[in-house]
């Protein structure tokens, strides 16, 4: 298969240019899109033969669930059915943004897109080509994020050329993302909302909308959890993954300084690449051929948007081993941590 790029100017495009890819969705095909967090990759949700390339692409476990996007709040009454009125007032207060719901889904949308789930993942994006994208194709667009399962998500064109490149039909090349994380997920299918996946909307500003605010369990472990059901994207399988091997250390500054410095000194004895993953303000303190700063921490969201592009800047490099510094468990470093364990499967020690 050859893969089709399609460079498109968010700011300044016009219908026709997504005219190829709106075919190619209608068809059953599957076309990579930027979003507002990162690039996604799109099938037609109520096509399983789409939803299947979609998890034959990636390589993803077929029981992992797909998120809907959809461009309407009529778009929303398709694909879920037994909406509540908490799910209800999120989606007024969040959409368009990056928040996924979950609710109870139609019978019309296929077990293949929801991971053989009840209930359906449903996301409205605010970036203007994946809405534009929606509309004029008329299809609500499963879509995962566009990289081989366990991989880094994709915050630019070229990390999903990287990644699917012969295996889709088409990327459309829309610059880089602004979140960097993927959306929220929260579980609107019950009596309360639960929170299954952390992000750009926090549990603060959930509960500023309603009450009875609650997060898994699972998404605050520090040990992987056996034998769960990945009611949402994220929450079973190893994910965000560089090649090299990453370690996490947590505690005061110095000391992480301190540790990380030793590991590194270690491994380069042994003849191993390493590298560090620090920030603006700490990178001074490490002694290590490659050093890379995430962002500020005095700026989160800088912290979140820098996340995967520097995990894959980390393969670029050869990176064998990978020692990153912590981020504080408030705001959004509550879920760049949750992906940085991931990413580390669970490898944390305390300096």
């Amino acid at each position: 298969m050859v893969t089709k790029v399609q460079k498109i100017n968010p700011d300044n495009f016009i219908a026709e240019e997504l005219e190829d890819a709106c075919n190619i969705l209608r068809s059953g095909g599957l076309v990579a899109f930027p979003t507002e967090t990162v690039y996604g990759l799109g099938g037609d949700a109520f096509n399983p033969l789409a939803s299947s390339k979609i998890y034959e692409a990636k390589g993803r476990p077929s029981d992992n669930p797909l998120i809907v996007h959809i461009a309407s709040m009529e778009d929303l009454y398709r694909v879920a059915d037994g909406i509540t009125d908490s799910g209800l007032k999120l989606a007024e207060a969040f959409w368009p943004g990056p928040l996924t719901i979950i609710f109870k889904k139609k019978k019309e949308v296929p077990l293949s897109t929801t991971g053989g789930l009840s209930t359906v993942a449903v996301r409205m994006p605010s970036h203007a080509v994946a809405m534009e994208l929606i509309r004029q194709s008329g299809v609500c667009i499963a879509a995962p994020s566009a990289n081989k399962s366990g991989r880094p998500s994709p915050v630019k064109a070229e990390h999903v050329i990287d990644d699917l490149d012969g295996r889709i039909d088409m990327v459309i090349d829309g610059g880089g993302t602004g979140i960097g994380i993927e959306s929220s997920i929260v579980d609107a299918s019950g009596s309360g909302i639960v929170i299954l996946r952390p992000g750009y909307i926090t549990k603060d500003m959930l509960l500023n909308v309603v009450d009875n605010v609650t997060a898994d369990p699972a998404i605050e472990s520090r040990r992987p959890k056996e034998g769960i059901t990945a009611k949402a994207p994220g929450m079973k399988y190893r994910h965000y993954a560089p090649e090299g091997e990453l370690l996490i250390v947590e505690g005061s500054p110095s000391a992480v300084a301190g540790k990380i410095n030793m590991l590194v000194e270690e491994k380069e004895k042994e003849g191993y690449k390493t590298a560090v993953i620090a920030t603006d303000e700490t990178k001074d303190l490490y002694k290590c051929e490659i050093i890379k700063s995430i962002g500020s921490r005095k700026n989160e969201a800088s912290i979140a948007a820098g996340l995967y592009g520097i995990l894959r800047e980390m393969d670029y490099l050869g990176a064998q081993y990978i020692y990153s510094e912590s981020f504080d468990n408030d705001i959004l470093g509550g879920a760049v941590m949750n992906r940085m364990i991931k990413a580390a499967a669970y490898h944390i020690v305390h300096a």
